[in-house]
């Protein structure tokens, strides 16, 4: 059974469509990369997923229980809108840390706030989510004493803190230097062997051919193409996948 089912996205911002009938389904333990060229849409579907962005048209499903239709759901009150969005968990670009609380603090604030459980119980599920992403030795810090990528490693156990039935990832390495990319993107392939469910918006080749259960490459707002990496990387079909790749490759 499909953990997330995304059936005729459609998405303008005047009169610029930027998602035209996107629909695809993922099982429970996947990983989704997605990968495009800048302004192909990557970003606004993982925003729509996530109800930063409304789609004008489409359902998303999880579970099996409709959790938004573009026809009916255009009036969402705010508080149901914040249950919505506790299906996925979202890591953005730029760590979007509170600089002015402790790794430990930034990590608890959500369960907190959402009281999902005891104070004692939602720190030390903390303290695991911080040793899980190697930053044992940080828990006291403030985000302006860490490096991108440890900030970005706090950034993923905050997602994960809320326990949400997708994660999300929005080009979770291109504020980073090469040299902490790595570090990242070895905490991303760890999440694999456990149950998470994860959708990676991402520019890194090399990571969703080896780290991915499917790929999506978009172009112009369309699912251009889709399929293992195998599919996708080894015998591409269409031709602008082709010359994605190539030009991908040059840059590597």
């Amino acid at each position: 059974m499909s953990v997330l089912e995304v059936k005729n996205i459609k998405k303008s911002f005047g009169k610029t469509e930027v998602l035209k009938n996107i629909s695809f389904s993922l099982e429970k333990g996947e990983v989704l990369s997605i990968i495009g060229s800048s302004g192909s849409g990557k970003t606004t579907l993982l925003r729509c997923l996530n109800f930063l962005e409304f789609a004008e048209e489409g359902i998303i499903t999880v579970n099996s229980e409709k959790i938004y239709d573009g026809k009916l759901n255009k009036k969402m009150k705010e508080s149901e809108i914040r249950t919505k969005r506790l299906h996925f968990g979202l890591v953005f670009q730029n760590f979007n840390l509170f600089p002015q609380y402790t790794v430990l603090k930034n990590i608890m604030l959500a369960p907190s706030l959402l009281k999902i459980a005891s104070e004692k119980e939602i720190e030390e599920n903390a303290k695991k989510l911080i040793e899980r992403v190697g930053l044992n030795d940080k828990t006291d810090s403030y985000p302006c004493e860490l490096s991108g990528g440890q900030q970005q490693r706090v950034a993923i156990a905050r997602a994960l803190a809320l326990n949400p039935d997708i994660l999300c990832f929005d080009e979770p390495t291109s504020a980073l230097d090469p040299e902490l990319t790595g570090e990242v993107l070895k905490v991303i392939k760890g999440l694999k062997t456990g149950d998470s469910t994860m959708i990676v918006v991402t520019h890194e080749m090399g990571f969703a051919r080896e780290v991915s259960d499917k790929v999506i490459f978009m172009a112009d707002g369309i699912i251009e193409e889709e399929g293992t990496p195998e599919q996708v990387f080894g015998n591409p079909k269409s031709e602008k996948m082709k010359a994605f790749l190539s030009k991908s490759f040059e840059n590597i």
